[in-house]
């Protein structure tokens, strides 16, 4: 567990980050109610996950979270902010909500280099995570060609990288 880290003035609670804050967070798909008011904090050195059937709304409360959806009804924010107006996503949040969304004719490098160059990432971190995640002796393969694990691999270093707003200040 990573230790809880100090925030900017005005994000705190108690001493730490209030990384992901959703408050009354509501989607409808026409007459269908996606998700109900939902509220809940995440701080850092907490692991969270969402349970539930399919269909109980983890994946669209995710893409809320994300700014992929707009929320009918709600907030939410990621360090006090909406995440759409972040313009370099991976700076701040890392999420693999589908393995599948990686690209087949690409290789593992890749696609971590297209991801690090549009979010102003240095080269050397591609190098470093596809070390972290076993995928540096099949870097230069195409991703069609890997297992649903390769593929999630492929995607979890940017998931796992802690955000620049809630590393540790001295």
């Amino acid at each position: 567990m990573r230790p809880a880290a100090r925030c900017r003035a005005g994000l705190a609670c108690g001493n730490v980050c209030r990384v992901i804050e959703v408050n009354q967070l509501t989607k409808r798909y026409g007459d269908v109610l996606a998700v109900n008011g939902l509220t809940f904090t995440v701080r850092p050195g907490h692991v969270t996950g969402f349970l539930g059937p399919n269909g109980a709304g983890k994946s669209t409360t995710l893409r809320m979270i994300l700014g992929l959806s707009k929320p009918t009804g709600g907030t939410a924010t990621i360090d006090g902010h909406p995440f759409r107006n972040r313009s370099a996503g991976l700076r701040h949040v890392g999420a693999l909500l589908d393995a599948g969304d990686v690209h087949g004719g690409r290789t593992a490098a890749a696609h971590l280099s297209a991801l690090a160059r549009s979010n102003g990432l240095p080269r050397r971190r591609v190098e470093e995570v596809l070390q972290e995640v076993g995928l540096a002796g099949v870097a230069r393969r195409r991703v069609r060609g890997f297992s649903l694990g390769m593929r999630q691999r492929a995607g979890v270093p940017w998931a796992s990288t802690p955000p620049d707003s809630c590393r540790p200040r001295p």
